[in-house]
């Protein structure tokens, strides 16, 4: 089953108060392990970011001052996300901001039906505890050593990992630039009959072997 993993970075925290997005990130999984299929950009507003939102994830206005708008990515990122369901942390916080976006640009807005809100699986299975990002990755011992700030990739790797857990699946261990290789040599070493395979032994060992079998003669074992 394909499923996206989403994240955003907006100039801050209401769509209300008239913020943007400036960051979208998607990581493709296919059965929990993520494919090297990601959709990644950012974008320029059209207004400035807010002094909070800077501190989180560091866009200034001049970085983002050449970027496309989400109006120019639209067609992109919805065909990226198209058919699969969409894992958020904190989803309300996301859908309303890409909500927003497409309303501005007349399309059609996204069904949350279809989205799975990890912040609501971690409050479930663990009410009363701390539910961020950063907590659910030290309850999982997930790195998160490179989150220094706020990320859209990043945080959707690391959602990546906390999803898995949160599901109580064992976290796949390929990664996006190993997964072919390992496959690969997986692929190799099952057409091999092993029943078949000799593997010879040193001399040394050989030595070691008749030692043995003179001591065990010696003791009358045999």
């Amino acid at each position: 089953m394909k499923e996206v993993i989403l994240d955003t970075e907006t100039t801050g925290l209401s769509v209300k108060e008239g913020h943007r997005i400036v960051e979208i990130g998607c990581i493709e999984l296919d059965n929990l392990i993520p494919t090297k299929k990601i959709f990644h950009c950012f974008l320029n507003p059209g207004r400035k970011v807010s002094e909070s939102a800077f501190k989180v994830h560091g866009y200034s206005d001049e970085f983002l001052s050449d970027k496309q708008s989400f109006k120019q990515i639209s067609e992109d990122f919805l065909k990226f996300i198209d058919g699969k369901k969409i894992i958020i942390h904190n989803a309300e916080f996301d859908i309303s901001h890409i909500n927003n976006e497409l309303k501005l640009i007349g399309k059609k807005e996204l069904d949350d039906s279809n989205v799975v809100d990890t912040l609501t699986l971690a409050r479930e299975k663990y009410p009363g505890s701390n539910a961020s990002l950063d907590a659910l990755c030290k309850r999982f011992r997930i790195d998160n050593s490179r989150r220094e700030k706020h990320n859209a990739l990043i945080d959707c790797e690391l959602l990546s990992k906390v999803y898995i857990n949160l599901l109580d699946q064992k976290e796949p261990s390929l990664n996006f630039s190993t997964q072919n290789i390992v496959e690969e040599n997986l692929k190799n070493i099952s057409n091999q009959d092993y029943s078949k395979k000799v593997v010879p032994i040193s001399k040394e060992e050989f030595e070691l072997h008749k030692s043995f079998i003179k001591s065990k003669m010696k003791k009358n074992y045999f």
